[in-house]
């Protein structure tokens, strides 16, 4: 369990100093919670705080084991973080703190809040690294004796935490000079606990997201996972179970929980009990029996979780096949709880709710109550059990709103009626998180149903009648017995997924229809459109005046390239040229060795000539069209071809660079982080797109600072920076099966990177070295070089995947700062176990979804679909015997193009089918490929027609099968059936058909499996021959002939002679 804890309150030590300082703490909450403890310390000084002249406390070094303190509580409580290792002495004029250096420049920024909150002058001891404290401690103690003796006190009177023993050097150190010290000690547990137990408004909603993960957990994975374990009669111990739901905690993603990982944690490994051995303790733990569930059996789950270190908790109880016994003590705890929950009033005492609790109990079955837990639950927040806060019959505590409750009510180890030793024994538990109300509690955990019609199920199953499926009782409404969720081990249950599935479809259906209707009928489909805009080039000025030509050498073809021009010797003279006015150059030798240059220039109304702003502003000029020069030199002539277009290239490549920024929009300057603290960095990275240049690639580093990143390299022109502002979408995609970690930004817009204008950045580590083993050996699995080799790799890969995941936590705790509150940005991962096979592109790649985009960041070009800018999808040649489907995604603006993936396996549909229900996209099904590109202009064109039609709903597949039983086409939007007369005609159709016809090849293949059904074509000669005779047309001409023979084939093709091989030809496409 070590290796999941997720330390999410703990300050990462040595990271902290010198960084944009993303752990900033709270000023605001340390003032006002730093009032809440010097007001209850002065308040309640006698009886909760023991009578303490000072308040010490010792915070012990981290663990990888899960525990509470009411120490790490106060430190997060005050600060937001843990500082362990940390001691920290409250007095009433002064508060000091004795620490590492690291920890002290965060502690630094609260001296002022404490001066201004309860007038206390904080004092910072830094400790050295190798030093034992001693000194510093004994400063701490000469300030509290001398601020003490003051107020004349003999003996001060310190308080100590004391149920938590001392860890580490350094608060062994301390307890041993506090125990030797002249000082009275206090135990104030109890003062902290007294101060925990109301929680504001911030605390309650860490405490609501806790409740919401952990129900939604329960009832999204846990239930599923039992429900098809037992359904699939498979053997799972209860010890898998807890791995398996404790990743789902801790990766909220994976049910939909839109909740930071790193800022979650469990509360304790959860607990999965069943098979007559039951523990209700929270210490309980999960063992390595397999769940057991024939009949009359029981499981108990229980599992909490913690959001910003602040916990929840629920336990359900799941009947199988219950007998009268197990379902009366479900239904009388149910009752119970129930009333214990109700009685969670402001004013009430404590105790109200365990002997309310018992009341029902002793009324409904008085022969359980001796088996009923002895408390009601406990208080729940920075720890998971607050103590003093037990609900227990003697507890005459008064509740106030705020306070949190953990209300766990059970039975343990009861008598059931049955002859398996599995079953004899059954506990029953019911736990949920609940909030003490002005009026009425809330029971956060309220939407992990505890229902009996929800956790009881029933797989009767009868052996020796026929083969029919379970049934579910379905007795006397009152009969407890009878009430069950759901008949597992049924083939019912898949159909009907797919009919909730069809329900959920055609809803979506309705709602997307009427949006498209008000988003036409607003305009909103009308986006610009800027391809084929033109690219236009500045003034083409070679020289300003005559002075600035270069002086005449020989009247010989010059380049200059500082002023990209050329010269040509024309009549005598040099006549200077822009070499961008050039439209190519070449050079060619005759028979009697005289080279021939040909220089070939832009002239405006030529065709394929570049639209240029010159030709505008000059109409009515003369333009050199071309112009050849013979020379005896071939040395120069060649010289002067390669500096001519080396010269052109260039220039052409400055310009589209220019054209292209000339586009971007205009983005803030970065702020670089100063000198104080130093930017978040990750090293080592490479970038896509990388940079141009014939150089040697260089890896760079990419750095977080004030308003945006910065990647670069040890070159001075290899920089680019990233705005957060202008970040769209950010990933972080670890190495799993591939060869590179990842973090890609997806943008609002277009940046340039070298030269290269993108919307996509990616910067990524290879996690392993491409290694090609020399003589070709395979080398043994077992051999110790091959073992070390794949461990190193694995080490490499896991190191650089922690390197990156350390980068996205702190820079997503920096985006957790209020003025990034609004551009609500955090890193998506992607979902593996939701990923597919696809060509997307030319190459089949791996596609992910993530919880709001589509992606495929390994292969280039990058995939990224923003899910919420989607109109349908549709999914093409969906049919049996089908070992592929095409994906077609329509965005909501209808100018874009569709995007297509290709090639997707049928094994991939009901899983995708799934995802695209869940993330509430409207899908449909055809069995052949449309051509888009119509379509949407046809509902550009005439959006009106378009929602009268029914609007998307001529993509549905069993509405166009009903239809066409009626008539061969529809006529608003797929593709006519109609027959053309003629061969030109029916050509012509196609190339305008809304359907994408297969390779001629295809259609060969089918036609040819068609002859073996029905007559050859020789056949079929024959009888039309015969048809002529008896009608007299022997005259007719071998073309009215073919013309007769494909109207009688309808929607074949004509049919063609075969050609010496026996096979039919193809036949030429028109486009």
């Amino acid at each position: 369990m070590a290796e999941h804890r997720n330390g999410n309150a703990k300050i990462p030590i040595g990271k902290a100093s010198g960084a944009t300082n993303p752990y900033s703490i709270n000023l605001e909450n340390f003032s006002k919670r730093l009032k809440m403890l010097y007001s209850h310390w002065n308040e309640h000084n006698s009886d909760l705080w023991g009578a303490s002249d000072a308040l010490a406390i010792a915070t012990p070094p981290t663990s990888e084991d899960l525990r509470y303190l009411k120490s790490s509580a106060l430190n997060i409580w005050l600060f937001g973080y843990e500082f362990p290792e940390t001691i920290m002495v409250f007095m009433k004029k002064q508060i000091h703190f004795l620490c590492s250096q690291k920890k002290a420049s965060l502690l630094d920024v609260v001296k002022m809040s404490a001066k201004e909150a309860v007038g206390a002058e904080v004092v910072l001891h830094v400790k050295p690294k190798n030093d034992d404290g001693a000194g510093l401690m004994d400063r701490i103690f000469q300030a509290v004796n001398a601020q003490l003796n003051s107020k004349g006190h003999d003996a001060p009177v310190i308080g100590h935490i004391a149920r938590e023993a001392p860890e580490g050097k350094l608060l062994e150190t301390w307890a041993e000079k506090l125990k030797n010290a002249n000082l009275e000690l206090s135990d104030i547990t109890n003062g902290f606990s007294n101060l925990f137990a109301v929680k504001d408004n911030v605390e309650l909603t860490n405490v609501k997201k806790a409740a919401f993960l952990t129900s939604s957990v329960m009832r999204s994975f846990v239930v599923p996972k039992l429900e098809k374990i037992i359904d699939e009669e498979k053997k799972v111990s209860h010890a898998s179970l807890m791995d398996d739901t404790e990743k789902a905690i801790l990766e909220p993603a994976r049910i939909k929980v839109k909740l930071k990982a790193e800022n979650v944690d469990i509360c304790y490994p959860p607990i999965f009990q069943s098979g007559g051995d039951f523990d209700l303790k929270p210490s309980a733990s999960s063992n390595d029996e397999n769940l057991y569930y024939d009949s009359n059996s029981v499981i108990i789950c229980a599992i909490g979780s913690r959001y910003n270190s602040y916990c929840s908790n629920v336990a359900r109880t799941f009947l199988i096949d219950a007998n009268a016994s197990q379902s009366k003590a479900y239904e009388v705890i149910l009752k119970a709880q129930e009333a214990a929950i109700s009685a969670l009033k402001s004013g009430s005492k404590a105790s109200a709710a365990y002997l309310a609790a018992l009341s029902v109990v002793e009324k409904d079955a008085p022969e359980l109550a001796a088996s009923m837990t002895k408390t009601a639950g406990t208080g729940i927040g920075l720890e998971f059990r607050e103590s003093g806060l037990s609900l227990n019959a003697k507890n005459d505590r008064i509740l106030k709103p705020g306070m949190v409750f953990n209300v766990s009510l059970g039975f343990h180890n009861l008598q059931a009626e049955t002859n398996n030793p599995k079953t004899q024994k059954f506990s029953v538990l019911l736990a949920d998180t609940v909030i003490v109300g002005e009026e009425v509690p809330e029971i956060v955990t309220i939407s992990s149903s505890k229902a009996v019609k929800d956790v009881a199920y029933s797989f009767n199953e009868d052996d020796e009648e026929e083969d029919e499926g379970p049934k579910i009782k379905t007795e006397a409404k009152g009969s407890i017995a009878t009430l069950a969720k759901a008949t597992l081990r049924s083939d019912n249950q898949e159909m009907s997924k797919e009919e909730l599935r069809r329900q959920h479809q055609a809803e979506l259906a309705l709602q997307k229809n009427e949006e498209t209707a008000r988003r036409l009928a607003g305009g909103g489909s009308v986006a610009t459109d800027n391809r084929g805009a033109g690219r236009t080039i500045g003034d083409l000025i070679a020289y300003k005046n005559v002075n600035d030509l270069p002086p005449v050498r020989d009247l010989m073809i010059q380049i200059d390239q500082k002023n990209e021009a050329i010269l040509l010797p024309i009549y005598g003279s040099m006549v200077p040229f822009h070499v961008a006015t050039l439209k190519s150059v070449s050079s060619q030798q005759d028979s009697n060795r005289n080279c021939y240059i040909r220089i070939i220039f832009n002239v405006p109304g030529t065709p394929f000539s570049p639209h240029d702003a010159n030709s505008v502003k000059f109409q009515g000029s003369i333009y050199l069209k071309e112009v050849s020069f013979r020379s005896k030199d071939p040395r120069h002539i060649s010289e002067a071809v390669q500096l001519i277009k080396t010269l052109r290239r260039q220039v052409a490549s400055r310009e589209s660079e220019r054209a292209e920024r000339a586009t971007l929009v205009t983005q803030e300057k970065l702020q670089v982080s100063g000198a104080k603290f130093k930017p978040i960095r990750l090293s080592d990275l490479w970038i896509r797109p990388p940079f141009g240049g014939r150089g040697r690639k260089l890896t760079g580093s990419l750095e977080a600072h004030t308003n945006g990143f910065r990647y670069s390299t040890s070159r001075p022109d290899e920089r680019v920076d990233v705005m957060y502002r202008n970040i769209k979408h950010a990933f972080f995609q670890p190495a799993e099966k591939e060869m590179i970690t990842v973090l890609h930004f997806h943008l609002h817009n277009h940046i340039m990177v070298g030269n290269k204008k993108t919307k996509d950045v990616q910067f990524y580590v290879e996690v392993m070295d491409v290694v090609q083993t020399l003589g070709g050996s395979r080398r043994s699995a077992y051999d110790p070089d091959e073992i070390e080799e794949e461990q190193r790799e694995r080490d490499r890969k896991n190191k650089i995947n922690m390197d990156f995941q350390n980068f996205v936590n702190r820079v997503h705790d920096l985006w957790g700062q209020p003025q990034f509150k609004a551009l609500d940005l955090e890193f998506d991962q992607p979902l593996r176990e939701l990923g597919f096979h696809g060509v997307p592109h030319k190459a089949s790649t791996f596609i992910v979804p993530t919880s709001s985009c589509l992606v495929e960041l390994i292969e280039t070009p990058f995939v990224v679909i923003t899910l919420n800018e989607i109109e349908i999808v549709n999914l093409e040649r969906v049919g049996l015997g089908q070992k592929n489907f095409d994906m077609t995604i329509v965005f909501k603006d209808f100018k874009r193009d569709v995007f297509r993936i290709d090639s997707i396996p049928s094994t991939s549909l009901d899983g995708i089918k799934e995802w695209l229900d869940t993330t509430d996209l409207k899908y449909y099904e055809s069995r052949l490929n449309l051509n888009w590109r119509p379509i949407l202009k046809t509902i550009t064109d005439d959006p009106e027609k378009f929602i009268e039609d029914g609007g998307w709903e001529f993509l549905n597949m069993d509405i166009s099968d009903s239809d066409s039983e009626n008539s061969e086409s529809d006529q608003g939007y797929e593709p006519s059936d109609v027959q053309s007369e003629s061969i030109s005609d029916e050509e012509d159709d196609s190339s305008e058909s809304l359907v994408e016809s297969d390779d001629d090849e295809e259609e060969v293949s089918e036609e040819d499996s068609e002859e073996e059904k029905g007559k050859t074509w020789e056949e079929l000669e024959r009888e039309a021959t015969n048809a002529d005779r008896e009608k007299g047309d022997d005259s007719d001409s071998e073309e009215e002939r073919s013309r007769r023979k494909m109207k009688a084939f309808g929607k074949a093709r004509a049919p063609e002679k075969r050609s010496h091989g026996g096979s039919l030809p193809k036949r030429a496409k028109l486009r």
